[in-house]
């Protein structure tokens, strides 16, 4: 009895810590969040009177759904997701088996030059990528012609490419560490039975590491979702970016240029909810065998 109790004591007592800034950072937040959207400012009188909190309920809620500059901000998030998870995934993957092949040389600089820009700030590789996206000041562009990178039609991909950047290496690094675990004998195994290189990495290599691909996927949707720094520092100078481009944005702008608290905290919770079901339909698809 006695040793059993030690034992959950010493568990409660390793564990505390974990709880107690899960609490703090996660649950309180999030409720707090959960009660400024139940509460709004309303105007009394004929609005000589000031302002007052007021309970909605869920009318915040059913405001944020109606208004479509909300919802077309989860247009821009699935064509966002098109384009970049494929080439985020594909373009880690491809360099990871190329560096785990062995073909590629100088693997340590080449997977520190990949690794670099993800030490960048997402606000420092904007303006970086800005610079280089300015008509008159870009190398990029003079060289290019006139290809307007902020542009209405362009300027969602000028906006993945710069997430490419950020990026890429680091999911490289994730799939070339789990490549890295493949016991050797497996692989040698597959090429005494006459598998090529190609074979080797598409039919033995990449179903052994599908945690760590299912991983990043999940927490790239839940990343893209979020989505904010990147366009959020071409807006001033791109005319494809409003305000409320991405629901990240849309909660930005109602908490800090509308002043409405309670309705910023409704989008923040329904896209909050969205990335928990995008998390759970992802897990479940990646558990199947």
């Amino acid at each position: 009895m006695r040793e059993s109790l030690r034992r959950r004591g010493a568990i409660l007592l390793f564990t505390a810590p974990f709880f107690v800034l899960f609490a703090a950072a996660i649950l309180a937040p999030l409720g707090y969040a959960v009660y400024l959207s139940l509460f709004s400012e309303k105007s009394s009188g004929l609005g000589f009177g000031g302002t007052e909190t007021v309970f909605v309920g869920l009318g915040n809620y059913l405001d944020t759904v109606k208004d479509s500059a909300f919802t077309d901000g989860f247009l821009i998030i699935l064509g966002y997701c098109a384009l970049y998870i494929p080439l985020m995934i594909g373009g880690a993957l491809g360099l990871a088996l190329l560096l785990d092949s062995g073909l590629a040389r100088l693997t340590r600089l080449f997977q520190l030059g990949l690794f670099l820009p993800h030490v960048v700030p997402g606000v420092i590789a904007g303006l970086i990528w800005l610079y280089l996206y300015l008509p008159g000041v870009s190398p990029i562009v003079d060289l290019l012609g006139e290809v307007n990178f902020l542009g209405g039609g362009h300027v969602l991909g000028s906006v993945v490419n710069i997430a490419l950047w950020e990026w890429v290496g680091y999911n490289m690094i994730i799939y070339f560490a789990a490549l890295q675990a493949i016991p050797a004998e497996v692989v040698e195994a597959a090429r005494m039975d006459g598998a090529g290189a190609v074979r080797i990495a598409l039919g033995v290599k990449l179903p052994l590491i599908r945690g760590a691909v299912v991983t990043t996927v999940l927490f790239t949707i839940i990343g893209s979702l979020q989505l904010f720094t990147e366009p959020m520092v071409l807006d001033n100078v791109s005319d494809g970016i409003v305000s409320t481009w991405t629901p990240n944005m849309y909660a930005y702008n109602e908490a800090f240029g509308n002043n409405d608290i309670g309705q910023a905290g409704a989008a923040s919770i329904l896209l909050a909810l969205l990335a928990a079901v995008a998390s759970y339909a992802v897990t479940r698809w990646g558990s199947r065998r």
